[in-house]
């Protein structure tokens, strides 16, 4: 059995790992960024080693700082989460050349599968039919223009080397064909470190619904139930449920013995999915995700297994302990993911900063897979989701009923989350009957009564003790590795230098575009509406624009987000440039 492993990854999927890791007697080591120094991740590993940066690039997506924690570290294995390095078969290789355990398929299989236009490829010779589309990059808009003509709008431009939506744009018209390849591009590069694209079909109203697989190395492959996850925004999903309600049994069946086939044509270890979307009664298989899903704890409540835990020893070598006939699918499991979201309105705006308060739910059949606690600071610089909550119950209406009292248990303060479209998810009537698509909430869903947050004060928890002096843990690191030290400090002291536990890149000081008093809607101001990165800038002083004239594109969680004009007019200042760090509220540009 290995004996200690590093995550190569943060937030809410480490800190899973991590207590898996610790039932089993396995020692964890985390790694973290600048902005990490103090997450929730590091604080649960028994090591913790800095690899410096800020954005994703500059930290969890440096290789070098990665494998330099490993060696430092000396641990045995490597469990890249999901994200990141997770479907990256360089990395993978770079973890065996050094001697070490990657917990995850082999770099080959990774190849083959993670790259979406090949996985297209391995399925058909596995004889599992594909959603129509390119089995090559596409590299001009004039192919996109092409395939639409052929296929039909609207097209799906989707990242090769992703999955969960990033990197993914829908695409109307041929005219926006050049602006989307563009913005798709640049999502999967930050998000997955390589830009390469492909076309698919979009369907008109299909369910997506995936087969979680798991092999070991001994040739045993098995399929573990399906998820419905079709309740999705901006192509990334916002609730997921286990089994699939109203999927005849044929044809469940008939999809994860489809699954294990395609598992097995690529020579598939350990835990993978397998996505299909499902429309009048047929099933396409859309690709294969070669790690560990967000969603996999629906599948761990109905089958009672430790998807982790066998992650980690299939990677020791060890046989799966069961068959096929084996496996059981008891009651119904419902997983609503948390991300640091503002739904009002429908609009689902990255919604960065600090969580003053948050109070999870309780009582039977609840679990909460967090990244955060209390006080800690969500960063625009990377993905948004602050936790998963998961219910089980005996059927499906009692586990819908379960996750809406959980939902209105659970507190979080200080930043707008979803958990109020995922209320108005689990209450409509459609999702109630079964008659959902991927495209329903961003079509049918009606979002318009839900308003944002109320600012709450800040309140310092440390001040006013009236004590001389304090027991304070505070952080240290010696040679990139931190160490947690517990110190009789004088109050007046810490209260000077205590700070958020995570800080945010600050804005730039001679920024003139702080958000004016008075103006207000259509104002001729141009603000942005979060926190983030200005990537692309559109316009030009001089330059007329029309109302609703894209201005200028913000990232902001890995999210890219059009900033349009309010009024036509000459646009006589443009305040921001690519690379500009901005706050809500700043204007970037000035129309007359």
């Amino acid at each position: 059995m290995l004996g200690k492993i590093l995550i190569a990854n943060r937030g809410e999927i480490a800190v899973r790992v991590i207590r898996t890791c610790r039932e089993m007697g396995i020692a964890t080591v985390a790694v973290y960024s600048d902005l990490d120094r103090d997450a929730l991740h590091v604080r649960a590993a028994d090591e913790a080693y800095a690899i410096g940066g800020e954005a994703a690039a500059e930290s969890y997506l440096n290789t070098g700082a990665v494998l330099d924690a490993l060696e430092r570290s000396g641990a045995d294995a490597v469990h890249p989460g999901y994200g990141f390095f997770s479907e990256n078969a360089d990395f993978a290789r770079r973890i065996g050349e050094a001697g070490v355990t990657f917990i995850g398929p082999s770099p080959e299989a990774m190849e083959q599968m993670g790259d979406k236009i090949s996985a297209r490829l391995a399925a058909d010779r596995a004889g599992v039919v594909g959603v129509p589309g390119r089995t090559e990059p596409v590299t001009d808009p004039a192919e996109i223009a092409a395939f639409g003509d052929e296929y039909g709008w609207p097209v799906a431009i989707k990242a090769a080397f992703g999955g969960g939506g990033r990197g993914m744009k829908l695409v109307a018209t041929p005219e926006e064909a050049a602006a989307s390849m563009e913005s798709a591009q640049r999502e999967a590069q930050a998000y997955f470190g390589r830009p390469e694209v492909y076309l698919e079909k979009y369907l008109a109203w299909p369910r997506h619904i995936e087969m979680q697989v798991i092999a070991d190395t001994h040739g045993n492959a098995v399929w573990l139930g399906e998820r419905d996850c079709s309740c999705q925004r901006r192509h990334q999903k916002l609730i997921e449920e286990s089994p699939a309600p109203g999927l005849p049994g044929a044809v469940r069946t008939a999809m994860g013995e489809a699954a294990v086939k395609v598992a097995l044509a690529c020579g598939y270890v350990n835990a993978g999915t397998i996505e299909f979307l499902y429309q009048d009664g047929e099933f396409f298989f859309l690709e294969m995700n070669t790690r560990l899903q967000v969603e996999h704890p629906v599948t761990e409540l109905v089958t009672g297994l430790d998807l982790v835990e066998w992650q980690i020893r299939i990677a020791s070598g060890e046989p799966l302990g069961f068959r096929q006939e084996d496996v059981r699918c008891d009651g119904h499991a419902i997983e609503c993911r948390i991300n640091a979201e503002d739904p009002a309105g429908g609009r689902f705006l990255p919604s960065p900063g600090k969580i003053s308060r948050l109070v999870p739910p309780g009582g039977p059949g609840v679990r909460l897979d967090a990244g955060y606690a209390s006080g800690d600071t969500v960063s625009q610089f990377y993905d948004n989701l602050v936790g998963k909550l998961v219910v089980w119950a005996g059927d499906r209406d009692a586990a819908r009923r379960r996750m809406l009292r959980a939902l209105g248990e659970m507190e979080v303060a200080g930043i707008a989350t979803t958990i109020p479209a995922d209320r108005a998810i689990l209450e409509h009537e459609d999702f109630i009957e079964g008659r959902h698509s991927t495209r329903w909430v961003e079509e049918k869903l009606d979002l318009s009564a839900i308003a944002g947050p109320q600012p709450q004060p800040e309140v310092d928890g440390d001040a006013g003790t009236g004590e001389d002096r304090s027991l304070r843990e505070v952080t240290a690191e010696v040679d990139g590795r931190r160490y947690a030290l517990r110190l009789w400090v004088p109050n007046a002291d810490a209260d000077a230098d205590a700070g958020p536990r995570t800080t945010q890149r600050p804005r730039r000081r001679d920024n003139p575009g702080r958000k004016v008093a008075g103006s207000g809607a259509s104002s001729g101001h141009v603000t942005v509406p979060m926190q983030g990165t200005i990537v692309k800038v559109m316009i030009a002083k001089g330059d007329t624009v029309t109302a609703g004239q894209a201005i200028c594109v913000l990232e902001a969680m890995k999210m890219e987000n059009t900033i349009a004009a309010d009024v036509a007019g000459t646009v006589t200042d443009v305040r921001v440039t690519a690379g500009d760090a901005v706050g809500p509220g700043d204007v970037v540009a000035v129309i007359e």
